[in-house]
């Protein structure tokens, strides 16, 4: 039982190791190999012993390999080779001027299908709607703006100032 043991832990920290290190699988097979043979070892001790491992091994490997997915950011080597990017909370990629847009009237300037351009308080702005096709020359409205990302849909033209619409 002890081998058994000591093998599981083996082949969980290869495994493990080999989401740090670049082996190119070598870490990965030898990890696997020392699984494999605990799962053998535990199997000699009895069957329900080796069931328990079998078991042990398929919830302890996946758990292992999203743990070293998790921490290798935060690692030195991880610091060096993932991109950190930008977050969603970070509004380095969007125009400010975009969320005073929320509301607003404003025409395509493209066909939406369903991303295109409108002009809208004067500006160009990359537009999409909400999946409909909008032809060009459309009035719409800006119904939500999240990010860098302007959703309208079309909307009847406004009738010109002082003209009534009939009924």
């Amino acid at each position: 039982m002890t081998l058994a043991l000591i093998l599981l832990g083996v082949g969980l920290v290869l495994l493990f190791a080999d989401v740090w290190f670049p082996s190119f699988g070598a870490l990965s097979l030898l990890g696997v190999a020392s699984l494999l043979w605990s799962v053998g070892a535990a199997f000699g001790e009895g069957r329900s012993t080796g069931f328990g491992f079998l078991a042990a091994v398929a919830v302890l490997v996946p758990t292992a390999i999203l743990l070293g997915l998790k921490l290798f950011p935060k690692s030195p080597v991880g610091r060096r080779v993932v991109s950190s990017g930008l977050s969603f909370e970070s509004t380095a990629a969007t125009d400010p001027r975009d969320l005073t847009l929320l509301g607003k009237l404003g025409q395509t300037t493209s066909d939406l299908r369903p991303a295109g351009y409108a002009r809208i308080e004067g500006r160009r702005v990359d537009v999409v709607s909400r999946g409909e096709p909008i032809p060009a020359g459309t009035a719409i409205r800006v119904l939500e703006v999240v990010g860098n990302r302007v959703v309208v849909a079309a909307v009847e033209a406004p009738a010109p100032d002082g003209v009534q619409p009939s009924a």
